[in-house]
């Protein structure tokens, strides 16, 4: 899907693995009135407990039901995969997360007694029958098999069931390339869209009887290999919130949007010490503009990609593609 979103060039892939090493992976469940999914993000090769990345998250609006962030935001530290689900999965998943780390970190000789698994979730029981709660271990683990540094967006994994300002949404995904002093950095975002009112939406005028409140949750991860320090990270994925303020979000009471990001640039440690190189902060600028057009650009993909449903009290949910066509 080809969008020309803000100035900076998108990444080969346009993908938040443009960030070299990571990986997204999909299990989407169809089964009667069950559409939901799961879907996995690995940010690096790497076993994550081991090799730690500096991480941060930000929270616009905490009408969600996330996990781990405590930890991420006290340590600075991501050390699992991240999932996304649906909100009544989120524990399933987070248990899976767990033996799946216990079993990472027995293949590499290590006896795992604490972990911190990082879940997060959009509520898609509109279009889903959410009290099935159908993911677990077995989703899980197979998303993690299946993960590719290319992958489907639109209603697929934790997108499946989800609706943005009225309309299909799902997972999108957008990359931008940050070049500094001559060497070309990555910013890369993945979103779970499921909120917004449709007379906000900026892109194009819906009908407002859609979505008539800001309701809902987005979930964003953003991915970067850019040398940043744990604080400098929160402050750019504040700038999140920029790209869905281009396409009209407010930011609902009801709706939760949470931002959850790592860079993969390399920490040293020496003895009792840990080197972390940073970017300066004059040049912060250039991760806060990619930031915010990923996030636009991704939202927007997260509902080209996705087609047309139905609610479970059988009304329709059009897809943006579908509407921009009959204009």
């Amino acid at each position: 899907m080809e969008l020309q979103i803000g100035r900076y060039p998108h990444g080969e892939k346009n993908q938040i693995t443009d960030v070299p090493g990571g990986k997204v992976g999909h299990v989407t469940v169809d089964d009667g009135d069950v559409h939901t999914g799961v879907t996995v993000v690995l940010p690096s090769p790497e076993n994550p407990f081991t090799h730690k990345l500096t991480a941060a998250s930000f929270v616009l609006n905490g009408y969600g039901k996330t996990l781990g962030l405590v930890q991420v935001d006290e340590l600075g530290t991501i050390e699992t995969p991240v999932a996304l689900t649906n909100t009544l999965n989120v524990g399933k998943v987070h248990d899976a997360l767990v033996s799946y780390m216990i079993g990472r970190c027995r293949e590499d000789g290590i006896r795992l007694t604490s972990v911190n698994p990082v879940v997060c979730e959009c509520n898609d029981s509109g279009l889903s029958d959410i009290a099935v709660r159908p993911v677990g271990e077995r989703e899980v683990l197979e998303a993690i098999a299946k993960a590719s540094d290319t992958f489907e967006e639109g209603a697929v994994g934790a997108g499946r069931g989800t609706t943005c300002y009225g309309m299909k949404g799902g997972i999108g995904s957008s990359s931008r390339v940050m070049r500094i002093d001559g060497t070309d950095y990555h910013m890369g975002i993945l979103v779970q869209t499921n909120y917004g009112a449709s007379a906000d939406f900026r892109a194009a005028t819906l009908p407002e009887g859609i979505a008539p409140c800001d309701k809902g949750s987005i979930i964003l991860i953003a991915a970067t290999d850019l040398p940043l320090s744990a604080r400098q990270l929160k402050r750019v994925l504040k700038r999140a919130s920029v790209g869905m303020a281009r396409l009209g979000s407010y930011i609902g009471n009801g709706s939760g949007e949470i931002v959850v990001g790592f860079t993969t640039a390399p920490r040293t440690e020496s003895g009792s010490f840990l080197e972390v190189r940073a970017l300066k902060e004059e040049g912060m600028d250039v991760p806060f503009r990619a930031i915010g057009e990923c996030a636009e650009e991704a939202i927007l993909k997260s509902m080209l990609c996705a087609g047309p449903d139905r609610t479970l009290g059988g009304r329709e949910v059009p897809c943006l593609a579908d509407y921009l066509k009959k204009l």
